[in-house]
């Protein structure tokens, strides 16, 4: 006879009502289950926040434009954030409902029990904030697992999709089984929350629906049910820099879409301060030093000059076409396909390209942030294509000790998907054929194919003669601008980044953002995230 697991009774009895939510109240009132969903500083701090938003509530005049927003997060940190912002807006006298699904981690399975002891848990922490913010757990509270329902087809097919990169963004590769236990997760969890989110939003029809990320996880399912529904969504996220915020209105913030940025700015000429602030950062990046608010370096090594590196690659005199790699499966890759299948459908296929032009030298640099992922290397990719590479082609593993704008410097030709040194290869003077859907295509100096057959001649014209091909001044001068425009206007001032949340607070407390002197540093920015149009 089959023994039943601890599992299994537990499963068995996170179906039953009630019975989750009684031994929590039983065993363990007001304790989190694991380490990694406690909310305990969260706990400590939602009475200060309520009593500063209450106070300035108090204190505002009472007409106003108030909104009836939604705002949803999962994920213990996202939690916090969001509910953070939620109280934030609610002091600024909107109608806020937050709304949460209590999940440790999106990418392990967990039993309907230990599910349903979460959500108590954190419905009874943020209750400390009703009845300034309202508080809606997409789980229902006490409640047996709601019967599956049928999602309309567009909506069923955009949830279906967004499993499929989640699985993507998880494993860090692009082909991946739709009967893996992974994906059935995905698409298991997604599925219920977009039944709960369609359920509420299309009954009481919030005046905007306010998501981190909005293209993965739960977050996405929840911007394709507002979409569905025609509810005003923003979604936002956090890039390297300090107090700043990426906002996008009706679509994805991590598409980068910089359109109305461009077509409102690119004819205004840079200022000596803001040429001075682009070229210090240009700098930086090629030193491998910090600079200002930015908290990230993008080389590990300095640069060492053009010379250098010719020499540590033997690299002779032939022209040299550089491909910078993204990560596979990072979420800037994903459904980023132009003409190709994917990014490395396209590696594939260029590999092969030049396997057989040994007029030319071909030059893979491995994006450095693969030594801080799991999945698969882009050098297992040429491998299958090239099992022994031949003199020509040049592989720069992630960890060389390389600085990528040394390769730049001598660079005849640039080849990206989305990574950002297509945009710095412009800057200079290097000719940039970009295959992916990034932010700077089209934008008037890379060259952006549009088809395969497209491509590949475009890639012939220039090798034909690349001095000829390299970018004229005024293109060279056009990145520059755009540099400065995608770096230092696209991000919005934002107190409060989501790696350094309990930091900021200390400079930016509920009461002080609240004040004149908040507002007049962000109030432009809270007005955009509750929908008010971008004046850029």
């Amino acid at each position: 006879m089959k023994l039943i697991s601890k599992s299994d009774i537990k499963n068995i009895l996170g179906k039953i009502p009630l019975t989750a939510e009684a031994y929590w109240y039983i065993r363990t009132p007001g304790k989190p289950l694991t380490t990694e969903f406690s909310l305990r500083r969260l706990e400590k701090l939602l009475p200060t926040w309520r009593q500063q938003a209450e106070a300035a509530l108090a204190a505002r005049p009472k007409a106003g434009s108030q909104k009836r927003i939604f705002i949803f997060g999962t994920l213990r940190y996202w939690i916090e954030h969001a509910a953070l912002l939620s109280t934030a807006l609610a002091g600024q006298g909107h109608n806020i409902t937050f709304s949460y699904l209590p999940y440790a981690r999106w990418q392990r399975p967990m039993d309907r029990f230990n599910l349903r002891r979460h959500n108590l848990y954190a419905y009874k922490l943020l209750q400390q904030l009703e009845p300034l913010v309202h508080i809606h757990p997409l789980l229902a509270i006490g409640t047996a697992p709601a019967q599956a329902a049928t999602l309309p087809p567009a909506l069923d097919e955009a949830v279906r999709l967004v499993a499929l990169r989640d699985t993507q963004y998880t494993l860090q590769v692009e082909e991946v089984s739709q009967d893996s236990d992974l994906y059935r997760l995905r698409l298991e969890r997604n599925l219920e929350a977009a039944q709960a989110a369609l359920a509420w939003l299309q009954k009481q029809r919030p005046d905007v629906v306010i998501l981190p990320n909005g293209t993965i996880l739960e977050f996405g399912v929840l911007y394709q049910v507002a979409r569905y529904l025609d509810i005003p969504v923003v979604t936002y996220e956090f890039g390297e820099q300090h107090s700043r915020i990426w906002i996008a209105q009706n679509a994805e913030v991590m598409r980068q879409e910089t359109n109305d940025l461009w077509q409102a700015r690119q004819d205004q000429t840079l200022n000596d301060e803001q040429m001075a602030q682009v070229r210090k950062l240009f700098a930086s990046r090629q030193r491998a030093s910090l600079w200002e608010n930015f908290a990230r370096r993008w080389q590990g090594v300095p640069s060492a000059g053009g010379d250098k590196v010719r020499q540590a690659l033997g690299l002779d005199e032939r022209p040299v076409v550089l491909l910078a790699t993204n990560v596979i499966g990072d979420s800037l890759t994903l459904g980023r396909q132009v003409f190709s299948d994917s990014m490395t459908d396209w590696l594939k296929r260029t590999v092969k390209f030049f396997a057989s032009r040994p007029d030319v030298q071909f030059v893979i640099r491995i994006h450095p942030g693969e030594l801080i992922t799991k999945g698969p290397s882009v050098a297992g990719v040429v491998s299958q294509v090239l099992p022994e590479l031949p003199e020509h082609i040049h592989l720069v593993a992630a960890d060389a000790q390389v600085n990528t704008y040394d390769i730049v410097e001598i660079a005849d030709l640039g080849l990206v998907y989305t990574t950002t040194v297509g945009l710095e290869m412009a800057m200079s003077g290097v000719p940039v054929i970009v295959v992916g859907n990034t932010h700077y295509r089209e934008k008037g100096f890379t060259l952006d194919p549009a088809s395969w057959e497209d491509y590949f001649k475009t890639l012939e014209q220039v090798l034909a003669d690349p001095v000829r091909c390299r970018l004229a001044e005024a293109q060279v001068g056009r990145a520059w601008h755009y540099a400065y425009r995608f770096f230092f206007d696209y991000p919005h001032p934002f107190p409060w980044h989501l790696l350094h949340i309990w930091k900021d607070l200390e400079e930016w407390p509920i009461q002080r953002l609240l004040s004149a002197e908040g507002q007049q540093a962000f109030g432009q920015t809270f007005d955009y995230l509750v929908g008010a149009p971008v004046r850029w």
